[in-house]
């Protein structure tokens, strides 16, 4: 007879971070333990809803693993709260300079793929790739499937499309169809009248004001489970954090346990849970049995500051006034050697623009508001340069290169060039020195206008040629700068 405990418990600990048990062991699964994450200085974020999670009393983890290497979700800090002898797993396309930085901590990082997966006694882990229609910035994610013997499994669609795999798995048998997912809310999206990059700045586009719970919870729920059916049970997450120098406090549609109560009213397919930090989803054994919700006592929401966050929030709503936006790095030492470096990069940046999605669209056009449209097609608007002054570069396509233009007001340059970014320099300064990465860059101090499809935006041009998987000698550098230092030198 069988008398495996076959449940799973799943706490959610903010944003993305989960602790996992099962069979009498801990999976601790992109910890961000600590009250903030991400560069220090201006470009960090604070988890949201604000917690402190005490780590003395935390349950010490068997294993952590990481699903990809973006910020909000590896968090060298919150890895050196840990015993060096836990291993940490991840997936075998985890950029090198991740895995360098974790070793310095002194942890030994295991890859592994879906054929292998992790085993603590009875608990099964398994790292499924993310699937194939994921966007270019995601798809190095795994996705961790979770089960005890042949108990209820929990698929954790973190951050892509589901697995191609994974799908595969379920619809021939080798895997159970789970009776929980946990989807990522990564909607991100600002109140109507707060500057963005996601917010176009042509005309006539309504900024985020379209944008909707409903069409939220609809790709969440519909649109990503769409190749599930049978899921009994879905978790939210995501959303978890307040975006750098903000004065609107959270993010549209973060707060999960109203959406997941919308969500409950509007159909009947599946019951969905909308866990606070410190709430602990029991997955029972028998599908007869409704998942249960408890809270761990070891992490404390900030109430004070959530509260503080939420009357700047309603007050924004009600009335966001004029708002602008200010550079997360400091000043360089040295502004002639900024300059010199950003000039340098620019050949480099036309080259690569070409094979974007901005680069696509612009080649491809012959005509703009004027007319004809000559070799220039996007401009470069560096914010704040040496001496106060606005540097402003066009993308000539005859010579992918960007030069040197006499400076205009926003609306003209608008009017000649149908791409434009705007930035501030010391921040473009500071992404070539790895003090920034060029999520910080574009999630919290860059405005953008463009024709075309959404993704043709040059913030998303930005991220293909200054991501990780492109640039990561710039990871490094960043990866250092977050690094902790050794236990001798605090």
């Amino acid at each position: 007879m069988n008398t495996t405990d076959t449940r799973l418990e799943l706490t959610f600990l903010g944003h993305q971070t989960w602790l996992v048990q099962g069979g009498g062991h801990r999976v601790l699964i992109d910890p961000i333990l600590k009250t903030h994450f991400g560069l220090p200085g201006r470009a960090e974020c604070r988890v949201w809803p604000p917690r402190e999670i005490d780590t003395g009393l935390m349950p010490t983890p068997d294993a952590v693993v990481l699903t990809h290497e973006h910020l909000d979700h590896f968090h060298l800090p919150s890895l050196d709260l840990l015993p060096r002898t836990v291993p940490v797993y991840s997936g075998p396309l985890l950029p090198a300079a991740v895995e360098e930085a974790i070793a310095r901590l002194g942890f030994t990082v295991h890859r592994i793929d879906h054929s292998t997966p992790l085993r603590l006694g009875d608990l099964r882990l398994t790292l499924y790739p993310a699937g194939a229609k994921t966007l270019w910035w995601e798809d190095r994610v795994v996705q961790p499937c979770v089960q005890v013997a042949d108990g209820p499994s929990v698929f954790i669609a973190v951050d892509a499309d589901p697995s191609d795999l994974y799908l595969q798995a379920v619809a021939e048998g080798t895997e159970p169809t789970p009776r929980m997912a946990v989807v990522s809310n990564n909607s991100q999206i600002v109140p109507p009248g707060m500057p963005a990059s996601s917010v176009n700045l042509l005309p006539g586009l309504d900024g985020t004001r379209h944008k909707t719970g409903l069409a939220v919870l609809h790709q969440l729920l519909l649109e990503v489970l769409a190749p599930l059916p049978g899921v009994a049970d879905v978790a939210l997450c995501g959303n978890g954090f307040l975006p750098p120098q903000s004065p609107h406090g959270p993010f549209l549609y973060s707060d999960h346990p109203a959406m997941a109560t919308a969500a409950n009213s509007l159909q009947l397919m599946f019951k969905v849970h909308g866990p606070r930090p410190g709430d602990r989803l029991t997955v029972p054994a028998s599908a007869a049995e409704k998942v249960t919700s408890g809270q761990v006592g070891w992490l404390r929401i900030d109430e004070d500051f959530e509260y503080e966050a939420l009357v700047a929030h309603a007050k924004f709503l009600n009335d966001p006034g004029q708002v602008e936006l200010a550079p997360l790095a400091e000043p360089p030492a040295d502004w002639d050697q900024a300059l010199a470096l950003v000039e340098a990069e620019l050949p480099r940046l036309g080259r690569e623009m070409l094979a974007t999605g901005t680069g696509a669209v612009a080649t491809s056009i012959h005509e703009y508001l004027a007319g004809p449209l000559g070799a220039h097609r996007m401009v470069l608007r560096l914010k704040d340069g040496p001496g106060g002054e606005l540097l402003q570069y066009a993308w000539d396509i005859t010579t992918a290169t960007f030069v040197r233009v006499e400076a205009t007001d926003r609306e003209e340059a608008m009017a000649a060039f149908p791409f434009g970014a705007e930035v501030f320099f010391q921040d473009y300064a500071a992404l070539l020195q790895g003090r920034l990465q060029v999520w910080d860059v574009g999630g919290g101090a860059m405005e953008c206008w463009s024709i075309g499809a959404p993704l043709d935006s040059p913030v998303y041009a930005f991220f293909r040629v200054y991501g990780e998987h492109q640039r990561p000698d710039l990871a490094a550098l960043s990866y250092h700068r977050i690094l902790p230092a050794p236990a001798g030198a605090r």
